[in-house]
């Protein structure tokens, strides 16, 4: 016997429902990228959470300008490591001589960021995390754009993804300017890429203004120029003024300059200060060499009695992987992405040290891109994730009890 379903019947009310909600005008660039960057952040707390009370804290916590609180996770994100010199910064000023480790090697966006809000939250350490965390979200929808406007949102999808589960993603949601990085590169070559150039111009000065390694932008949006003019998309060129805005990007470093120079009477202040932390210019090759040297007591033997340097390996090892990515950008002709990514290995490299290169490693975006790409491959997408996940919970336990993670 053939039954019919009521019209009024729970099913169709469902589906009624369903369809209704998705004719609602919250987008998936949205929408997915958010529910990620929640879900993400959630894990990282919940690990964060745990890790202090049941892990042993470091031995020989950092000596910086660190200040602890009650709340574990105000604790964790905002008194570890390097976010005590950002704080230091905007309570009390840079400082270059008469210290052991000077905070003008810091740059200073995120710093003037903190302050403009600290009047509104109370604390410059709640001011920090929520710039982070606010920059971290604001990254993951604009990074879906991009992606989805130059590939599809299948890889949009795995991209926003993998940049969120990255091992070292956690110093997104702490007073570090890798979050803030992330979402003033991408925007600066995502207007750019849709030709609003106009639009890129603050957001590369404010790349150089967080990092030294901003001056990376120059280079990818001259070689995204470059190719508007050659493949003249759409019947049209970039315009020549459109030039201006990777000649301009370096304003944010030379202010910083000037301010220093004003300040403290030396211009380099930041790369001499630098030098208090062992980085000084030195060749990729050198720095590899005296990794690859052999121990006194041999390789096996070191490794035995667990004399071994990990941390140096592990973040040679992201170097080596990002270098790969970088180049075979550059085999299939993506020169600004490629450029981007092998001078953001290059440069850090070059300063004598291995030392947190794994970290300098997440703001390396079009490689992101190209494992996104390559995800539709259903064991890539399982591999990535696979590592990347493990990794993450373990070195966000470690940062959150003072230990040196990057």
């Amino acid at each position: 016997m053939d039954v019919k379903l009521d019209s009024n019947s729970p099913k169709n009310t469902v589906e009624t429902v369903v369809s209704r909600l998705s004719g609602l005008v919250v987008p998936r660039w949205l929408w997915l990228p958010t529910l990620l960057f929640v879900a993400t952040r959630l894990g990282v707390m919940i690990v964060a959470y745990l890790a202090v009370p049941l892990l042993l804290d470091a031995t020989s916590p950092p000596p910086y300008h660190l200040r602890g609180t009650e709340n574990i996770l105000l604790d964790v994100f905002s008194s570890r490591w390097d976010t005590g010199f950002y704080i230091s910064i905007v309570e009390e000023g840079y400082k270059f001589q008469g210290v052991p480790l000077p905070s003008v090697a810091f740059f200073p966006l995120l710093p003037l960021l903190m302050a403009a809000i600290t009047p509104l939250t109370g604390d410059a350490a709640v001011s920090g995390i929520v710039i982070s965390n606010l920059a971290l979200w604001a990254t993951a929808v604009i990074f879906y754009r991009l992606v989805a406007e130059m590939r599809s949102e299948k890889v949009a999808d795995r991209a926003v993804w993998y940049l969120l589960i990255f091992p070292l993603a956690f110093y997104g949601s702490a007073i570090y300017t890798e979050s803030l990085f992330l979402l003033v590169t991408i925007a600066a070559y995502y207007f750019a890429r849709r030709g609003q150039w106009r639009y890129s111009v603050p957001f590369a000065i404010a790349a150089t203004l967080t990092r030294l390694v901003g001056i990376i932008i120059v280079p990818m949006l001259l070689l995204e120029w470059w190719r508007q003019w050659q493949n003249n998309e759409a019947g049209e060129r970039p315009s020549f003024w459109a030039l201006l805005v990777p000649v301009s990007a370096p304003l944010g470093l030379a202010s910083y300059m000037a301010y220093l120079w004003y300040v403290f009477g030396d211009a380099l202040a930041f790369a001499n200060a630098s030098a208090a932390w062992g980085r000084v210019p030195q060749s990729p090759f050198e720095t590899v060499g005296n990794l690859l040297q052999r121990p006194s007591i041999g390789w096996l033997q070191t490794f035995i009695t667990g004399q071994i340097h990990f941390d140096n390996w592990i973040d040679f090892l992201f170097v080596t992987v990002f270098l790969i990515l970088g180049i075979v950008l550059l085999y299939k002709g993506r020169y600004a992405e490629a450029a981007f990514v092998l001078l953001g290995v290059v440069i850090p490299f070059s300063s004598g040290l291995l030392m947190s290169q794994r970290r300098y490693m997440w703001v390396l975006f079009p490689a992101f891109i190209l494992l996104a790409e390559w995800g539709e491959h259903p064991w890539v997408d399982k591999v990535v994730t696979a590592v990347s996940l493990p990794l993450l919970a373990l070195f966000t336990a470690l940062y959150a009890n003072g230990y040196w993670v990057a």
